[in-house]
């Protein structure tokens, strides 16, 4: 479970978001919608642990039963996925996913198997020495996706990940993220403008519902 409990962000004496409560479910995904500029990205970054020093932030966050606001980056177990893949262009496809693996794989054999097998499973079998930048862009962002899961996050961001790809591309990612969020029981907060982004029978809040009324 994830929630986040009476969070305000505040710039230049600016309530941008007051109030906030949220809860999300183990395999559950809320839907996060607003106008450009509304504080959704602001949102996401406090979650992760990356908020602008401009901004000033009142609220918990617990996860799992352990209140993790005050946590770094590194050890809220929060993973993110963003509108580009930004794979390492400096390393193969194998070692863009072996690179989110956690310490608890033991062994180059064992670490390489999880890879291997992680590429069959989206499709992507023998892939594991190609350079990222030979990938279409459906085939980067299944990387992307695995690589984000492979780290085994507690919960999940998504950030517009489906918009850069085309009609048929983005009806098939989104049918694969969903997937595995459900099959992994990930509580996941997405934010997009696309209705069509939006999992079937989801919640979806507009976030200037948490937003102060202008003076």
């Amino acid at each position: 479970m994830l929630e986040v409990r009476n969070l305000t962000i505040v710039k230049d004496g600016h309530e941008l978001i007051a109030g906030l409560d949220l809860q999300v479910g183990q395999g559950c995904i809320v839907t996060l919608t607003g106008a450009s500029g509304s504080g959704k990205s602001t949102l996401l970054n406090w979650l992760v642990g990356d908020l602008d020093p401009a901004f000033q932030a009142q609220g918990e966050l617990w996860l799992d039963g352990q209140r993790r606001d005050g946590l770094p980056v590194e050890a809220r177990g929060i993973g993110i996925l963003f509108q580009d893949d930004l794979l390492f262009p400096h390393l193969s496809v194998g070692q863009n996913l072996a690179f989110a693996l956690p310490a608890a794989v033991r062994g180059a054999a064992a670490r390489r198997e999880r890879v291997v097998q992680t590429l069959r499973d989206i499709g992507l079998e023998g892939f594991h020495d190609r350079d990222p930048a030979t990938l279409s862009g459906g085939q980067r962002a299944r990387v992307s996706l695995m690589r984000a899961l492979l780290a085994e996050p507690c919960a999940l961001l998504l950030d517009e990940p489906f918009s850069r790809l085309d009609a048929a591309l983005r009806a098939q990612f989104r049918r694969l993220v969903f997937e595995q969020i459900q099959s992994q029981r990930i509580p996941t907060v997405l934010v997009t403008h696309d209705p069509d982004d939006v999992p079937p029978g989801g919640q979806v809040f507009d976030i200037q519902q948490w937003q102060a009324p202008p003076d």
